[in-house]
């Protein structure tokens, strides 16, 4: 019996291919050959490369965030304090370059994500600082593009520099 060629980025055999079900939020397969879907990939896969690949080429990210609004920012609202905003964006820019200072300073991982967890919840002025700034898993076109962009190119446990979009300022973790 002779071995099925693989591709050399996905991991699967020549002849399948990897699609994202938005309904399912999760991966399925294609066999080009028969046009037929699958949830799981083929057996001869290379499941390794295959994490690899999808890992380095998301259909979908779980993230959490921090995010400071500011006077110039869509809505300037804070869901947190209920407040209108007021600071200016250097100032908004400032504080978030502190806190993610804060954040990264701390060297064991766990440590380091729960403490981004708790600033969420007693600093973010998005409405998901009640969940610790979790966004749940979004795929892309979800979010605004700038805010798309920094998440996807990012590595699960890799937290970002700060950023803008139109809500504000961020800082993002993605989880997976």
């Amino acid at each position: 019996m002779s071995e099925k060629k693989l591709n050399c980025k996905t991991g699967l055999p020549l002849g399948w291919i990897v699609s994202y079900s938005k309904s399912n939020q999760r991966e399925f397969f294609i066999n080009e050959d028969t046009k037929k879907s699958f949830w799981e990939p083929p057996q001869e896969t290379n499941v390794m490369k295959l994490k690899e690949f999808l890992i380095e080429n998301p259909f979908a990210v779980h993230a959490k965030h921090i995010l400071v609004k500011h006077k110039g920012s869509r809505r300037p609202y804070s869901h947190r304090s209920a407040a209108k905003i007021t600071m200016t964006k250097e100032d908004a820019l400032k504080e978030l370059g502190k806190l993610r200072k804060q954040i990264m300073e701390i060297e064991n991982e766990d440590e380091r994500f729960a403490k981004f967890e708790d600033i969420a919840v007693k600093r973010s002025d998005c409405g998901s600082s009640k969940a610790k700034g979790d966004l749940g898993i979004f795929g892309k076109g979800a979010m605004q593009p700038s805010f798309e962009k920094i998440s996807f190119q990012l590595l699960p446990g890799e937290i970002s520099d700060t950023f803008e979009s139109d809500s504000g300022v961020h800082i993002v973790w993605r989880v997976a």
